[in-house]
């Protein structure tokens, strides 16, 4: 019998341990104030527009770029930001724009240029960038034919 009480004692005790238990969870739960959810705003704000990266010095590295957009009830309708300008892109094609370009084709004996073609390889800051270019450069020194009527005189000499 006292084995029974002993028994009665330990189940009341775990059973009064598992009420403390959950009521202590429902109390934390109920503590906790529910969010009310975020209204979704309807912002007349547009996207942002950015001018191109214009160098701090020279025409490359660090530099800033301006940002607009419009609507009426926008709190920021302007802003700065930092952007940098690779030196070894291409500033013929906009210095935000980065090709990939083949390998110079032959001389044009015409024009004494030879030309090649370069692929979008890259726009920083979403730059308007055009898809292909072609550039031109001086063929360097032409290579004339000798005359091969002529005596070298100091050979003869």
């Amino acid at each position: 019998m006292q084995q029974q009480q002993q028994q009665r004692r330990m189940f009341t005790a775990a059973l009064l341990a598992l009420i403390f238990l959950l009521a202590a969870v429902s109390t934390t739960e109920a503590g906790k104030k529910e969010k009310p959810e975020k209204k979704a705003k309807k912002s007349d704000c547009g996207e942002w527009q950015w001018s191109v990266c214009v160098p701090t010095s020279g025409d490359c590295g660090l530099g800033t770029r301006e940002g607009t957009r419009t609507g009426a009830e926008c709190k920021q309708t302007t802003k700065t930001q930092k952007c940098k300008i690779p030196c070894n892109w291409k500033k013929q094609f906009g210095a935000e724009c980065k090709y990939q370009f083949q390998a110079w084709g032959e001389c044009d004996l015409n024009t004494a240029l030879k030309t090649r073609t370069g692929n979008l390889k890259r726009a920083l800051h979403n730059a308007d960038c055009q898809k292909t270019v072609t550039i031109s450069k001086p063929c360097g020194k032409l290579t004339k034919p000798k005359p091969q009527g002529k005596i070298n005189l100091l050979k003869a000499a």
